[in-house]
């Protein structure tokens, strides 16, 4: 299994999530993607057994993790995890995506926020907007997901295969269009509930000043992957 760790200027708080990975899930190889940073995340990362690669422009999560899962691919790697380098999910929360990922016979698992697990909530129209694409992600994955928006995700090699030749990197293209699109190529979505943890470094890429702007562009982001071309498995082509 490999964790991949994207990171953009996080050298704060990544020291503490890999730390917390060692203790967690210490038989797991670790990735630790530098999408670019301009302060010593890569630095900091160099560590033990982390691996590194480090990215020379600032791609976003989705260009980041789309290099993770090259490299999954790249390297025979059966899941990779994706955890964010700021601390609020916790590595020992990994095992029960792995439970959901083998019981359930899933591709793809989420660690859902809004699960009836912890007390993380949001408010005003970024609440909105998550409640619609929760709603919408829903009938499309055909499960019932709260959480489409979450960093925290499991995915087995098949899907791994899928996303190491077409992830988004666009905004908000690695969560709501990368489950439209493991969806629509045949995988299975499932989620699991965990608890969010209190940010452990750095700046929030989001406020309350920016929850407008997130409702829209998180109905654009929803509307350009509903419009995209479904794209099949190479295991499954004829």
């Amino acid at each position: 299994m490999l964790v991949v760790v994207p990171a953009w200027n996080e050298e704060e708080a990544l020291p503490g999530v890999l730390d917390d990975i060692e203790a967690s899930i210490p038989w797991a190889d670790v990735l630790v993607v530098d999408d670019g940073s301009t302060d010593s995340t890569a630095a900091s990362a160099r560590r033990g057994r982390t691996m590194v690669l480090e990215l020379p422009l600032n791609l976003g999560v989705g260009g980041a993790m789309r290099a993770g899962y090259k490299f999954a691919r790249n390297h025979g790697y059966d899941v990779a995890v994706q955890l964010d380098a700021d601390g609020q999910h916790d590595p020992a929360e990994v095992p029960r995506l792995l439970e959901v990922l083998e019981s359930q016979g899933a591709d793809v698992v989420i660690g859902a926020r809004f699960a009836g697990e912890g007390k993380y909530a949001v408010r005003g129209p970024r609440r909105w907007a998550m409640r619609l694409l929760s709603v919408t992600l829903s009938r499309v994955t055909k499960t019932r997901l709260t959480d489409t928006t979450s960093g925290f995700k499991a995915s087995n090699r098949r899907a791994i295969e899928l996303f190491a030749r077409d992830y988004p990197a666009e905004y908000l293209g690695d969560t709501i269009e990368s489950l439209v699109i493991a969806a629509r190529s045949g995988l299975r979505v499932r989620q699991v509930g965990v608890s969010m943890r209190p940010r452990a470094g750095g700046t929030p890429s989001h406020n309350p000043a920016k929850a407008a702007v997130f409702l829209g562009r998180a109905v654009l982001a929803l509307t350009i992957a509903l419009t995209r071309p479904v794209v099949v498995p190479e295991g499954d082509l004829p």
